[in-house]
């Protein structure tokens, strides 16, 4: 008696334990919960790839430095050295006749494959 008991409950127990161990998995696997998971991945590596890029700049400030030091280069830009633009659109000089607007294409390739084509 104490034997059938005993082995009732040790396979309900059983039961109770994996549909609550399945029912955990279907909602990790369902759209809105992988989107969530996706989007935390993604915060977490910018987050990263943020820190990594400080950690360069501080290096590149750091090398950069040292090589100024070595190389005897402390001396500051002074305002005899005019600082060059590029600028997206250079102005025409002012006798020449004013050209047509002309834009660069660039290369663009769009992956949406819902656009019309």
């Amino acid at each position: 008696m104490f034997r059938r008991t005993f082995w009732f409950t040790a396979g309900a127990a059983a039961g109770v334990w994996a549909t609550t161990k399945v029912n955990r998995k279907i909602k990790q696997l369902t759209p809105e919960s992988l989107a969530a998971q996706a989007a935390d991945k993604a915060v977490v590596a910018g987050h990263k790839l943020r820190d990594f890029a400080l950690d360069v700049r501080e290096g590149m400030v750091r090398r950069e430095a040292e090589l100024g030091e070595a190389l005897g280069l402390e001396a500051p830009a002074g305002p005899e050295l005019p600082v060059r633009r590029n600028l997206a659109v250079e102005a025409a000089e002012p006798d020449a006749h004013p050209a047509p607007a002309t834009y660069r294409k660039l290369p663009y390739h769009s992956y949406n494959r819902n656009e019309d084509h």
